[in-house]
């Protein structure tokens, strides 16, 4: 009989087993405050050592009354060089600025461009459209003081998703579009549709439906679940600038990936979908070996725009 294994490196491979054993912990609304809490002590050491081999500066902005994070790698220009606007994941119910440096600070060393975190506000204490409205007023002071040619707009899951409503929204508001835009595993459809909810929904170690269905119903309150604004699947494409999209096999999100591909495509927006066998959910997120080699395309990525 054929064995049958995933294209992964035994880092990965051993990673995704300890992640599966370690199981998913679902909070409730009065556990909430906690979950936070552990996720971000959860996270202390990786945070700790992404910062310290950091080469350049790390610190708390304010930028049009938003509390941001900013990363600026060493050698960046202020007159010339990219801006990242970053949008964290989390569900819309956690995560931080903190947490996601484990991405950044590497996307920020490797591609050379300072990156801007926003600390957008939490549901269900401040559901939609509260959290997108904290985006787009970065994002408007971001356009003043950059300019739209050197801004790349990118999130991961959650922020994958107010990345890609951002732009739709500055587009339909007359405002000039980022030179590109960067989604890993993007949470774009809340009412969680597709074959990967089904298939994968017992193969991702750090997601499954029984989170994100909360977690949509917290952020949403009363907001159909299919709303452009809140699941911009579901919103016009045409004119969006060109995108890389990254997901997993293994990736509860996967067919959201894979359908929003198909609509940019259709809509003549350049997008790079890339799909990396065996892993799991923003896999960027975890010290394995893809996470490095995905987090360099994705620099490439950005210098060839």
């Amino acid at each position: 009989m054929t064995r049958r294994r995933a294209d992964m490196s035994s880092a990965a491979a051993r990673l995704y087993q300890d992640l599966r054993d370690a199981g998913l912990e679902i909070p409730t609304r009065e556990s909430l405050g906690t979950y936070r809490t552990a996720l971000r002590d959860g996270s202390a050491a990786q945070i700790q050592a992404v910062v310290e081999s950091f080469d350049g500066v790390i610190e708390m902005v304010d930028v049009n009354g938003i509390r941001c994070r900013q990363l600026t790698p060493c050698g960046w220009r202020s007159e010339h060089d990219r801006v990242i606007l970053y949008a964290y994941g989390g569900g819309y119910v956690s995560g931080s600025t903190s947490e996601d440096q484990v991405i950044t600070a590497p996307l920020a060393q490797r591609s050379g461009a300072r990156i801007i975190m926003v600390e957008y506000r939490l549901s269900p204490e401040h559901r939609y459209p509260l959290p997108q409205q904290d985006m787009r007023q970065v994002y408007t002071a971001l356009l003043a003081q950059y300019g739209a040619a050197r801004l790349i707009v990118s999130g991961e899951s959650a922020g994958g998703n107010q990345a890609l409503g951002l732009m739709q929204h500055a587009r339909d508001h007359g405002q000039a579009l980022p030179r590109c835009a960067v989604l890993f595993s993007p949470w774009c459809d809340l009412a969680n549709q597709g074959d990967s909810h089904i298939f994968n929904d017992a193969r991702d170690p750090t997601l499954n439906n029984a989170w994100v269905d909360i977690a949509a119903g917290w952020h949403a309150g009363d907001c159909p679940l299919d709303d452009p604004g809140l699941s911009p699947i579901h919103g016009d494409m045409r004119g969006l600038p060109p995108c890389v999209i990254t997901t997993g096999s293994r990736d509860l999100l996967l067919s959201q990936c894979l359908r929003l591909a198909a609509k940019l495509h259709a809509a003549g927006v350049k997008c790079d979908l890339r799909v990396w066998d065996g892993l799991w959910h923003v896999f960027e997120f975890y010290p394995i070996p893809e996470a490095g080699l995905s987090i360099l395309e994705i620099a490439e990525f950005i210098r060839a725009h």
